[in-house]
């Protein structure tokens, strides 16, 4: 029996203690604001993003980052961290991956049941995706699988936050899922492969977005 698959489902579950569910990443301004209005608006926002932004970045960074602590190479870690809050562009994108890291750190201290490594827990600041790429290598998941199952979880929140949102009804959430799920594997190959060098998080509309939405009127979500 393959044991880690059921830690990585765990891994990816929207149960996960971390407070995924409180963020949306500007998408409730761009529904307030009339830019994503129904199914196939919330689907050209959330692909766009997944294509053009966390797949050229955030994925490729979380597979070295795995490969960095197997391989127990913590100065790559800590840089590849500390670059990543580095790239957050606004203040609450900055605290979703902090709260979010945060509360993983403080998850798999009580769940892990094994000293975790010294240079974890010496990072003053913990992205999320450090503390999930560090589960990821403690578990023996595979990068591949580890970076699907976390693009999985990434749309299954972005669709969690339309839901509530938009709104859509519960259909139009598994259609968005099955659509966003085909561009997965591609995408996942991708993260395993792209050069360093050709890494970007380039999208300044999102920036905007995610800026417009710290002083938004009303909301649901913190981010």
């Amino acid at each position: 029996m393959n044991r880690a698959l059921p830690r990585l489902l765990q891994l990816a579950s929207p149960t996960l203690p971390v407070g995924a569910y409180a963020y949306s990443q500007g998408l409730e301004w761009a529904v307030d604001t009339g830019r994503v209005a129904d199914e196939a608006g919330t689907l050209a926002w959330v692909g766009a993003l997944l294509e053009h932004c966390v797949c050229l970045y955030e994925a490729p960074l979380l597979v070295c980052l795995q490969q960095a602590w197997a391989a127990r190479v913590h100065e790559r870690v800590e840089r590849l961290n500390a670059d990543f809050i580095a790239s957050r562009e606004t203040a609450e994108l900055r605290a979703e991956t902090l709260q979010m890291g945060y509360s993983l750190r403080c998850l798999l201290r009580e769940v892990e049941g094994v000293p975790l490594p010294a240079a974890f827990e010496a990072l003053p600041e913990v992205a999320f995706p450090t503390a999930w790429a560090l589960a990821a290598a403690l578990w023996a998941i595979p990068p591949a699988e580890s970076v699907t199952a976390y693009l999985w979880s990434w749309c299954e929140n972005q669709v969690m936050a339309a839901l509530k949102t938009v709104p859509l009804g519960q259909a139009a959430g598994q259609r968005l899922l099955l659509a966003l799920g085909e561009r997965i594997p591609p995408l996942a190959e991708q993260a395993l492969e792209l050069p360093e060098a050709l890494w970007s998080n380039f999208a300044p509309a999102f920036a905007l977005a995610c800026c417009a939405h710290e002083t938004q009127y009303s909301r649901l979500f913190r981010s």
